[in-house]
């Protein structure tokens, strides 16, 4: 890229239930402290991370990153449990899924259970978002691209939502984990489950929007520090290996492209390399952790998202400035210190 030319750049999230709270602080801090030479042309998010990038996408589709800052803040806030009430249910569920994990308790279909949790999820976001209006800021001309992944049960196709089809539907069938909601239906597309299940997140598509830089905020670890031996830990190393396998396969497609351009091969499509860089929970929170909305643990992980945050973009400008100074090719980057 050229000396001061400006930089397209696509954020890519992660699903990871709570966890994706720390996609929150990410976000926030992206978006008080956006590099003034960068462009975000597209956010894409599956599940949890889907909930994050749409409200990110909100603010820069209306040009209020303030506002999308708050929406990210009041939404975690509003999602935790907080009321006596809720936390006692926040508390039976967790006791719930520990008995589970230990076959103490069978599985019980989301069927046989009532909607209540399913309603409140939609009550959140539709207080969060302004469907109507959004879907109409989607289709202007150089509007940010919004991508949010999902599958459908019955095909098997993974599909993408985009901005202009933004609705509380298309959230919650990227959101809905089977075990514990009942199949979303969305009018003229299918019935969906949770996008944990495809392309999370969805990455290669983005290659069509001539970025120059893909940041990725990871929620499953790539690392496990021991040979898992405990069945909910098994469980656990099980679903993050699961969750980051069509990840990394997207990576490698990226790959693939930055290795076939710097050879020369695509020299007539007129692609660009695309620098990849990672912002990731580097931290073993276990499982059942996905599940648990208590406050704690939620600020806590927005609040090291940020501290994660401001270390990437310290990072970045280091590299970019050595990059600059000696010329080099496009690589990976990954936030791994700070918090």
């Amino acid at each position: 890229m050229e000396s001061g030319q400006r930089t397209r750049v696509a954020i890519a999230c992660q699903g990871g239930g709570s966890h994706t709270a720390f996609t929150a602080g990410v976000l926030q801090k992206l978006l008080e402290s956006l590099p003034d030479d960068v462009d975000v042309v597209a956010l894409t998010g599956t599940s949890g991370g889907a909930i994050c990038a749409a409200l990110a996408w909100a603010g820069l589709v209306r040009q209020d990153r303030p506002g999308a800052v708050r929406k990210l803040r009041s939404f975690w806030h509003a999602t935790a449990a907080r009321e006596p009430m809720d936390r006692a249910v926040n508390e039976a569920t967790m006791a719930a899924v520990a008995m589970r994990d230990l076959m103490v308790l069978p599985e019980i279909s989301p069927y046989r259970l009532p909607t209540w949790g399913e309603d409140r999820f939609r009550e959140v976001l539709e207080a969060h978002f302004e469907f109507d209006e959004l879907r109409a800021l989607a289709r202007r001309p150089g509007a940010p691209i919004l991508q949010i992944g999902a599958v459908e049960v019955l095909s098997g196709h993974f599909e993408l939502f985009g901005g202009q089809d933004l609705s509380a539907d298309c959230l919650l069938a990227s959101a809905g984990l089977p075990e514990l909601f009942r199949a979303v239906r969305v009018a003229g597309r299918g019935v969906f489950w949770d996008g944990l299940f495809s392309q999370n997140p969805p990455i290669h598509d983005l290659i069509a929007h001539q970025i120059d830089e893909l940041w990725l905020i990871q929620i499953n670890s790539s690392t496990c520090s021991r040979v898992p031996t405990e069945t909910h830990e098994i469980m656990d190393r099980r679903n993050a290996l699961a969750g980051n396998l069509s990840m990394e396969q997207e990576l490698g497609f990226i790959e693939f492209i930055n290795r076939a351009i710097r050879s020369g091969k695509l020299d007539e499509l007129g692609m660009r390399p695309i620098r990849v860089s990672r912002i990731a929970l580097d931290r073993e929170l276990g499982y059942r952790t996905k599940l648990d909305r208590r406050p704690e643990l939620l600020d806590e992980l927005m609040e090291y998202g940020e501290a994660k945050c401001r270390w990437f973009l310290k990072e970045r400008g280091a590299a970019r400035s050595e990059l600059r100074s000696h010329n080099g090719a496009p690589g990976e980057m990954h936030a791994n210190g700070g918090g």
